[in-house]
């Protein structure tokens, strides 16, 4: 699929819905320089871009999977606004936090050293396909989005960051549905 043939904007959104790994790419590939262009020009760096972009293509899924998606242009200039939208945000998060400046001490229990909280992330993790519980094992191991890549046999790095972010959030979703955490949660109000 080449990056200069254009691609109907309703072809792209099935190709979104779907997870196919041709649009995707196709979207990497002519998508990314503008965001790039936006993020890099906006005090941001380049892990911002791919984390931006990460976080957009998430947005414009869940969008589309949810049938909100409401396009008034043409669907790359609504993704560039998505994107905008995230870049903006992130900026304010990172004004506030630079802003309150906290310092957290380092004996703080984490929530997660919890045994219970170890129970529940082991439970929901089992529950993962095994090429998402490979990718976070590859990844909480140490090895970089390029190593990740290479393993897994992605495109990219940037697909590998997205892939990650994706079993991340498939698993914060299994653990929120766990019934031992829902009780958690109760006990902590």
């Amino acid at each position: 699929m080449s990056i200069f043939r254009k691609i109907p904007d309703s072809k792209i959104i099935e190709g979104i819905r779907l997870q196919d790994d041709k649009i995707l790419n196709w979207l990497y590939d002519s998508y990314l320089p503008a965001i790039k262009n936006h993020v890099l020009k906006n005090s941001g760096s380049i892990d911002d871009v791919s984390d931006v972009f990460q976080d957009s293509i998430i947005v414009l899924y869940r969008q589309i999977t949810e049938e909100n998606l409401n396009l008034t242009t043409d669907l790359k200039g609504y993704f560039f606004g998505i994107a905008r939208n995230v870049w903006s945000a992130q900026l304010r998060k990172n004004q506030k936090s630079t802003a309150l400046d906290i310092d957290i001490p380092d004996d703080e229990p984490d929530e997660y050293s919890d045994p219970l909280m170890e129970r529940v992330v082991s439970r929901a993790f089992e529950k993962l396909k095994p090429d998402q519980q490979l990718i976070l094992s590859l990844f909480s191991e140490g090895y970089s989005y390029e190593d990740i890549a290479v393993k897994m046999n992605l495109k990219n790095e940037l697909y590998a960051r997205r892939k990650k972010y994706l079993c991340k959030e498939a698993l914060l979703d299994l653990v929120k549905g766990d019934e031992e955490y829902q009780e958690f949660l109760r006990l902590q109000k």
